[in-house]
């Protein structure tokens, strides 16, 4: 089964219309982007949007086959003509099948947000799912087994995916492709890195992909580092690249700090942006978590998990530090980079970048700034991805 995707972007397209944004300024040559539409084996069209026969014809492709056009979503602005030579467009009622002369089987799934997803078998038995813009499942059953192919809107709705990953239509092997790409991240290089860190890849319109082909699924990284400054942005960059995954373990290294009303306003704000499927753990000892099966851990953050461990070895007072309390810090930083290096979890954990700023004025100060430096280096070196968040933008440093 071969689907061309006759456009890739959101209902208004990409560059939006008028929109003085940057991402639309950068979204130029291969990424502008249509509408989303997709042709199926030249038989079956999943929406219908303006300039779709052009679209066609530009990807090589004639809509003279095609014996079903299916709607997945509400449209707004004027009605989109149908071209001569199509029939005229529907919707299939949430879970009714339709089965074409062509051999192909469509499935009409519920979604939490007005619209319609399709589920479709082509002849051979391939499977792929397709999702319309800002739309997740509702009620998602178990499936026979993973989609071949999943194409849905990964930036808007990437909790979409971790449904389709908690329930299995959406494993391993599945080639998930992005689309109604529209102007929330800056396309080109930043647009890649971050649906790869969900598994997932964005391809120009045009493109035809053949169902079942899985060379181009995206590796994503087992251990990433986020660092970066006070308000930079880390801790959001860490929390988006696990986002689109289920029954993630959210650990807090910091506590509650009771009787803190500035420190519980910024849990409360971190709690919020967090899925609701998320559980959160307020534990410093972090090797037993890294040593257990389990789901992706988010590991918020090593600097408190260092303030923790050097309370504990007495690195504060210099007659202990020197009496026994940096050879204990020294072990307890190897016994958890030791634990990162075993660890078959994928871990996305987030430190302070601390050591570009003002030289602190006390020798405590500098004592934690240098031991700092040194358990993000130990722990990055053990990452297969390392990232610097600077003013919310994520600089690549590994992987």
């Amino acid at each position: 089964m071969d689907v061309t995707l006759l456009g890739t972007g959101a209902p208004a397209g990409l560059p939006r219309p008028d929109c003085p944004c940057a991402a639309c300024a950068a979204a130029q040559g291969p990424d502008a982007r249509a509408a989303t539409a997709l042709l199926v084996d030249g038989a079956l069209l999943l929406d219908l949007t303006p300039g779709v026969a052009f679209a066609a014809a530009r990807a090589g492709h004639s809509l003279g086959g095609v014996g079903q056009v299916l709607l997945s979503h509400p449209h707004d602005g004027p009605a989109v003509e149908v071209p001569a030579g199509l029939p005229h467009p529907g919707r299939v009622p949430d879970g009714r099948e339709l089965a074409l002369l062509t051999g192909h089987r469509v499935r009409a799934v519920a979604l939490d947000a007005p619209g319609t997803g399709y589920a479709v078998t082509g002849p051979d038995g391939e499977r792929l799912l397709y999702l319309p813009p800002g739309g997740a499942p509702a009620g998602l059953e178990e499936p026979a087994g993973a989609y071949d192919l999943v194409l849905a809107d990964v930036v808007g709705r990437p909790d979409a995916l971790a449904r389709l990953r908690a329930v299995g239509a959406a494993g391993p092997t599945t080639d998930v492709v992005a689309v109604h790409l529209d102007h929330d991240v800056p396309p080109g290089p930043e647009l890649r890195r971050r649906l790869a860190a969900a598994g997932a890849r964005a391809v120009p319109d045009g493109t035809t992909l053949t169902v079942g082909s899985y060379e181009d699924v995206p590796d994503v990284p087992r251990r990433t580092l986020v660092l970066g400054g006070a308000r930079s942005g880390k801790s959001v960059e860490a929390e988006r690249r696990l986002e689109s995954f289920p029954d993630v373990l959210y650990v807090a290294t910091g506590g509650t700090r009771g009787g803190d009303g500035e420190w519980a306003a910024r849990v409360s704000a971190h709690r919020e942006r967090r899925p609701g499927s998320w559980r959160t753990a307020e534990t410093c000892d972090l090797v037993p978590l890294l040593a257990a099966d389990g789901p992706p851990l988010l590991i918020d953050c090593l600097s408190l998990w260092l303030t923790d461990a050097m309370d504990a070895v007495g690195a504060w007072d210099d007659a202990e530090w020197a009496g026994g309390g940096e050879r204990a810090l020294r072990r307890r930083t190897r016994e958890l980079t030791d634990a990162v290096r075993a660890t078959r979890r994928t871990v996305v954990a987030v430190s302070n970048e601390v050591g570009s700023g003002i030289v602190p004025a006390t020798a405590s100060g500098r004592r934690y700034r240098d031991e700092l430096g040194r358990l993000n280096a130990a722990f990055a070196a053990e990452c297969e991805h390392v990232l610097l968040v600077v003013a919310g933008q994520a600089l690549v440093l590994r992987g």
